[in-house]
């Protein structure tokens, strides 16, 4: 069955617009014209992915992402007209996976969502019965197969973002990797210097791991190179 994914946005071009090119590419499509009602179709249907804007009125994109990462790890591709770095910032921090500023190019919108789709995916794969795509670090264990990362057996909440970060780093032990062979293995797209998406999920991720491993520091920074997990 295709995939799903839910529209949120209080515009109703920009809504139609997106849908109409999600539709070409065969998936399947849900709207929502505000927060509350995209909560509601969260909590009743299947989604595969959320496109979500950020300037709503009542509650607002921000808080339902918010409100989402309670429970979901379902990719979010947030919308905004805001373009500063501190609003994408916000919006990466509070949880979504990818960010795009209005005016967009709707091509541009449709290759991001199968970016996203394809990483999220690997959740769904079979698991193994050999233990190749285990990785094993002090106590943190990395799942490839079953895009799961744990602590002392404690499960660790990541979105498929996170997950492959965290993946590309802890199969590299103690290679250090800069923000743009980050940016560009995880994201397949060209980097931007002014870009803080890497910043912004590192650390988010040191954030999740560090308070399940009692602030023991996996992810150390190696400054003015990159990032890097030691072995």
């Amino acid at each position: 069955m295709s995939k799903q994914i839910l529209i949120v946005d209080d515009d109703e071009k920009i809504a139609k617009l997106i849908e109409i090119y999600l539709l070409n590419e065969g998936y399947r499509v849900l709207k929502a014209d505000n927060g509350l009602v995209a909560l509601d179709i969260i909590g009743q249907q299947e989604i595969d992915l959320i496109v979500l804007d950020v300037m709503m009125p009542g509650l607002d994109g921000i808080s339902v992402c918010l409100k989402i990462r309670e429970t979901l790890t379902t990719p979010i591709l947030m919308l905004s007209a805001k373009d500063g770095d501190m609003d994408k910032i916000t919006g990466l921090m509070t949880g979504a996976d990818d960010y795009m500023v209005k005016p967009f190019n709707p091509l541009e919108l449709v290759a991001r969502v199968k970016s996203l789709l394809r990483r999220s995916s690997y959740s769904a794969q079979p698991v193994s019965s050999s233990t190749g795509h285990i990785i094993k670090i002090g106590p943190l264990q990395v799942d490839k197969e079953t895009h799961t990362a744990s602590v002392d057996g404690r499960a660790v909440k990541l979105t498929p973002i996170e997950f492959s970060i965290l993946y590309l780093l802890a199969s590299h032990p103690g290679r250090v990797f800069s923000s743009e062979e980050i940016f560009e293995l995880i994201w397949k797209d060209k980097y931007f210097e002014s870009s803080n998406s890497v910043t912004v999920h590192i650390s988010r991720l040191r954030d999740k791991l560090e308070k399940e491993m009692e602030c023991e520091a996996l992810i150390k920074t190696v400054w003015g190179v990159g990032y890097k997990i030691e072995g």
